[in-house]
């Protein structure tokens, strides 16, 4: 009887700590958005991926899944800056932790 509360205390912190990675993964793109040196193509797929994330329709793991997906093919573009693809990185290593 004593497992089921500390198991439902346990997936809460683990929610908690999804959604603060998510909101450093928001942050990240906002700047990558935000930056006109970026590639206009490139500025679109972190506001794209900024969209995923906030989006209530899929659960946390899903949409973490769907916009390391959207980053990882961007970050291959051979126009982008050097600083943006770091950027992109981070934003992917944070996301790639959320498991359902």
């Amino acid at each position: 009887m004593g497992v089921g509360p500390k198991l439902a205390a346990k997936k809460v912190k683990r929610r908690e700590e999804y959604e603060a990675r998510i909101r450093q993964a928001i942050s990240v793109l906002d700047e990558v958005s935000q930056d006109t040196t970026t590639p206009r193509n490139i500025r679109k797929v972190a506001k794209d991926s900024i969209e995923m994330l906030n989006s209530d329709k899929y659960s946390l793991a899903v949409r973490a899944a769907n916009a390391t997906s959207m980053l990882d093919e961007i970050s291959q573009d051979p126009n982008m800056p050097p600083y943006t693809r770091v950027k992109l990185w981070n934003a992917i290593s944070l996301l790639e932790a959320i498991k359902d």
